[in-house]
């Protein structure tokens, strides 16, 4: 039975979005909280993600909690290893970190229907029991790694930049990185400069754009400490101006217009000023709208790849050899280490893990066609799962921490009613599942990201699974209620016979 002060809360992961979960639920009044974390510290991507370069996209004054956004940043763009640290010092500020067991995977999650329990598998075939699960595990945790014919053959170290080998001593050797995705562009302008020779296996390229980034001086950084509304003031400008260029991906409009006119200014003014040769920049010239790929924030990448040492290879790749890589037209490259810069299976969600819900229906069986959920939340049938950063939410310019902390004050409403209202579960009504995800298909058909380029926000039959169609305001609004008329909610079995006996 649920206890008075609320629902005992499972939560997987420590990133962004399990660390923020725990933080509303805890400012709600629920203190039965436990996190799962498969590794040996707080940080998800920003923890696993080590290669070098590796850094944020988004101003660091967006790219934070609402709830802790005076951090002494120390350049506008945070780094990896300083994004890694917010993390830490949120987990211990907030009081999380005795709610976290380290070193625990969760692998199957299966609903007891009868008392609204979700019972989790663990790897080391531990067992554990919970109310309410919330999955925190995003979209970018499990690296795709590219299919590329006899790659066992090959001699060298072959890796993902997700998997960094810092054993690797790349100082005069000749490399490969295949992927121009945005890990890429930030590990490739490291990596030429100590190699003798790099060869970048593109197949096709992005609409790069400047990233206005710099350190903070002594006088701004003395500033941001002493005057903590600056960090406001910058916050809300940044939220502006990535909602204005947030315009260039919707639907045609005046504002549409001259947003997508920026960025082609700018991405073509970049290539034509940093690549001289004209081949090059023929190669490096997008076929598609602009939107459509992940926009590439960069200074150093063009001009890294118009360096004497770095050639840009666009030929499929054929096979592995021992030696290196072999292309599509015969040519033989030989290498010392090969670089995965693919990015992740991004459609694949809460893979490996195996959750089951209502009849026996497993989580894989019903995004067999595709991922999705009401609110990019909620699965009809999976009762009081919550998804973090699940179907739908990711965006094609904002801040993901936006869209994860409209998504962490939604689950704490939900804890709360769980509570207050003594329920052994909601589960979302499969009309507005349905209503929901047929209004956000439709309206992806009219987006840019189904504008016949490759990318990792759609299926392979052209299903978008992964990214809003709108705006970040347009998220906070629909999540700034829950609707119980949307949910079916099934009283605590107690609370049944209480009633049976007073009719």
């Amino acid at each position: 039975m649920i206890q008075q002060s609320g629902p005992r809360v499972a939560i997987i992961g420590t990133g962004f979005g399990g660390l923020g979960a725990a933080y509303y639920l805890k400012q709600a009044g629920i203190q039965s909280l436990t996190i799962f974390e498969k590794a040996q510290d707080v940080g998800g991507v920003w923890r696993e993600n080590t290669y070098p370069g590796a850094a944020c996209d988004v101003p660091s004054h967006l790219y934070s909690f609402s709830f802790e956004p005076h951090y002494a940043w120390s350049c506008r763009y945070g780094k990896q290893s300083e994004i890694l640290d917010y993390l830490r010092h949120v987990a211990d500020k907030h009081g999380i970190r005795p709610h976290i067991r380290f070193g625990q995977e969760v692998v199957s999650a299966e609903f007891d229907d009868h008392r609204g329990v979700w019972q989790l598998g663990l790897r080391d075939g531990g067992r554990f029991e919970a109310e309410m699960l919330i999955s925190a595990v995003g979209q970018l945790h499990q690296p795709q790694i590219p299919k590329v014919d006899h790659i066992e053959d090959f001699k060298g170290p072959a890796f993902h930049s997700a998997r960094w080998r810092h054993d690797v001593d790349f100082k005069g050797k000749t490399a490969a990185v295949i992927g121009t995705g945005p890990s890429a562009v930030q590990l490739v302008p490291e990596l030429a400069k100590q190699v003798d020779k790099l060869y970048v296996f593109q197949r096709s390229p992005g609409w790069c754009i400047p990233k206005y980034d710099r350190p903070y001086s002594r006088l701004e950084r003395q500033l941001l400490t002493h005057v903590p509304q600056l960090h406001s003031l910058d916050r809300g400008r940044v939220f502006w101006s990535l909602e204005y260029l947030a315009s260039a991906l919707q639907p045609d409009s005046r504002i549409n217009l001259l947003a997508k006119g920026i960025f082609k200014f700018a991405s073509r003014y970049m290539l034509r000023t940093q690549v001289k040769k004209a081949a090059l920049r023929q190669k490096l010239t997008p076929d598609y709208p602009v939107g459509c790929k992940r926009t590439l924030l960069s200074n150093e990448w063009l001009k890294t790849l118009d360096a004497p040492n770095v050639e840009v290879v666009t030929e499929p790749i054929a096979a592995a050899t021992p030696e290196g890589l072999r292309t599509a037209d015969g040519v033989q490259r030989k290498l010392d280490v090969i670089v995965y810069g693919t990015g992740f299976e991004s459609t694949q969600f809460l893979a490996p893990m195996r959750v089951t819900g209502l009849d026996g229906m497993t989580l894989n069986q019903r995004w067999q066609n595709g991922a999705e959920a009401y609110l990019g939340m909620n699965v009809s049938g999976f009762p009081n799962l919550f998804v973090v950063y699940g179907p739908n939410t990711n965006l094609g310019a904002g801040s993901i921490i936006f869209m994860v902390e409209c998504q962490q004050r939604y689950i704490a409403q939900a804890a709360t009613l769980m509570r207050d209202q003594g329920l052994r579960y909601l589960d979302v009504l499969p009309k507005a599942e349905r209503a929901f995800n047929d209004e956000l298909q439709r309206r992806s058909k009219n987006s840019v990201y189904t504008a016949g380029c490759h990318n990792w926000y759609l299926t392979a039959d052209g299903r978008n699974t992964n990214n809003w169609i709108g705006y970040m305001s347009d998220y906070r609004r629909a999540t700034r209620q829950l609707e119980t008329a949307d949910y079916r909610l099934v009283p605590n079995v107690a609370d049944d016979r209480e009633r049976l006996r007073a009719a």
